[in-house]
């Protein structure tokens, strides 16, 4: 992989520029400092290695040279794409699982919220974060890493037992090696495809029926993200965590359905979602 490489193999894109980095801490941080040197709309960052990406809360995404594909765009800020935020998440996994499903035969879902899981393994995960300048929004990063191969697996981290959603890489799932850039092309060409219909019907019915664990019991945890019957939430009346949800589907903002024991539907906004052992 190298600059060459991508601007050959992605030049039947939309993409307006590429900037390829042997080794970066995060593809999300270099977008940020592209855009503060004017980077234009649907710029793309590519980075070989990642010594400091990173997913939701904070965590740690570690990708290691020829092994994974790490990417960031680069989207102005516009009116549509604003009213269209909370599902630019989506837009990246759902990009990730139609390449994987279309072009690999592999069968991925979603993971509410941000998460690609191959038969409940987690194989790539998303981050769209937000570049301000003072109080004007400038543009929105979305940030893909994806599990290639087996040494993009970091099995130290944690014993596989204590993890909820085990880590896999494509190549272990396929049982034949990736080429990373035609994936790159088959992943960004649905993402443009998407991206205008983000917020149709057809955008969250797509999403909708690519979710992990619909009809299955989990729980959510995230205190002030919760909220029921679409109301905004109040920490003072609703827990810090749902003990117990069936996952039931997605509102029109693309936040999560479950159904308590008692039949009562809340809404998750945002959170962590682990399975529930099954009564």
């Amino acid at each position: 992989m190298d600059q060459k490489t991508l601007e050959t193999s992605l030049a039947d894109l939309s993409i307006s520029a590429i900037r390829y980095i042997p080794s970066v801490d995060s593809t999300n941080d270099e977008a940020a400092r592209w855009i503060d040197q004017g980077a234009p709309d649907a710029s793309l960052v590519v980075a070989d290695e990642q010594a400091a990406g990173r997913g939701r809360a904070g965590r740690r995404w570690h990708t290691s040279a020829g092994v994974s594909l790490a990417f960031s765009l680069i989207f102005h800020s516009t009116r549509a794409n604003i009213q269209v935020m909370p599902r630019m998440t989506a837009l990246g996994a759902l990009a990730v699982r139609y390449a994987l499903q279309r072009n690999y035969n592999l069968r991925a879902q979603i993971k509410w919220p941000n998460d690609v899981l191959i038969e409940r393994h987690k194989v790539a995960g998303v981050l769209a974060e937000l570049q301000w300048a003072g109080d004007q929004l400038k543009a929105i990063v979305l940030g893909v890493g994806i599990n290639i191969a087996p040494g993009s697996v970091d099995e130290d981290i944690l014993p596989t037992s204590t993890i909820n959603f085990p880590a896999t890489c494509i190549e272990t799932a396929l049982g034949r090696p990736v080429d990373r850039v035609q994936l790159l092309h088959d992943i960004l060409s649905d993402l443009l495809y998407w991206k205008p219909r983000l917020g149709s019907n057809d955008f969250l019915q797509e999403w909708e029926s690519s979710l992990a664990f619909r009809g299955e019991w989990v729980q959510v945890s995230a205190g002030e993200s919760f909220g029921k019957d679409g109301l905004p939430a109040d920490m003072e009346r609703v827990p810090k965590s749902i003990d117990e949800g069936q996952v039931i589907g997605l509102t029109t903002d693309g936040s999560l359905k479950l159904r308590t024991r008692s039949g009562e539907v809340v809404i998750a906004r945002v959170g962590e979602l682990r399975l529930l052992p099954q009564k």
